[in-house]
């Protein structure tokens, strides 16, 4: 299973939604000028990256 590319891949993209997550919520958490700026943009490109990491977990499940 860890030497399956589709899903080393999908950890990697579990791993990315997590960092920009735990990102986010530290800037919530921080407040100040640059969550005012960049709030929306973080968690917007949180969902993006999460769109994709369900859709290769999909993709792994359909072709196991």
């Amino acid at each position: 299973m860890a030497d399956d590319p589709l899903f080393i891949l999908v950890v990697i993209a579990v791993l990315i939604v997590l960092g920009i997550l735990a990102f986010g919520i530290g800037t919530f958490g921080k407040g100040g000028d640059f969550n005012r700026k960049h709030a929306n943009r973080i968690m917007r490109y949180r969902i993006g990256a999460q769109a994709v990491a369900v859709a290769l977990i999909l993709l792994y499940v359909y072709l196991r």
